[in-house]
């Protein structure tokens, strides 16, 4: 009982110590007043991952670890990284955002041929670990930007957001793929909320 609470504890405090920031580069809210449908394009290039020189390294070093446990498990990582980008981390951000206009108001959406995108742009990505006891929430960067489709200088908003988290509820977040994929989420909320109190209101 004493461990339960322990670790009920260490998670309530790291969620809390950690908030979101955003910091508008270029453009503001108000310039997405009259947006009713993004459509969205995401990018990883460049990527920071915390500790490590590049992705490449860290992909590296991932690898090696698992290759040394089990043959395979290397090549099997490597995928998994790469895959959960389509399969859990842009599906999220688009479930996160909708769900919050409800009444269909504003929406994000894949393939289509808005008259608007937005770019997600991730820069920093930490997947963070859950071992039982000790655990770290996920965490991501990125910049968002804002664009006519047709006409991509044509930048009507830009910004950074930082410091976003991911955990699943409970701490029940043992693969690095979904505490990721809640970051995604996180992130969409945190555009929502914005879009809401500084642009449609």
């Amino acid at each position: 009982m004493k461990k339960q609470l322990t670790f009920i504890l260490i998670l309530f405090c790291t969620c809390l110590t950690y908030s979101q920031k955003v910091k508008v580069k270029a453009g503001g809210f108000k310039n997405l007043k009259e947006i009713k449908e993004y459509s969205l394009q995401f990018e990883y290039s460049d990527l920071k991952i915390p500790k490590y020189d590049s992705e490449e390294d860290f992909l590296k070093d991932k690898m090696k670890k698992r290759e040394d446990k089990k043959a395979g498990a290397g090549e099997k990582f490597k995928a998994s990284w790469f895959a959960d980008r389509k399969d859990r981390y842009e599906p999220k951000f688009i479930e996160s955002f909708n769900k919050r206009f409800d009444d269909g108001k504003v929406k994000v959406t894949q393939n289509t041929n808005a008259k608007y995108t937005l770019l997600i742009k991730t820069t920093m990505m930490y997947a963070g670990y859950n071992v039982g006891i000790v655990r770290q929430n996920s965490k991501i960067e990125a910049t968002l930007i804002v664009f006519e489709t047709k006409t991509p200088d044509t930048i009507l908003f830009s910004a950074d957001y930082t410091k976003v988290e991911g955990y699943g509820a409970m701490g029940n977040d043992y693969n690095s793929g979904y505490r990721i994929s809640e970051a995604y989420a996180k992130l969409a909320k945190e555009f929502a909320k914005n879009l809401k109190k500084k642009a449609l209101k």
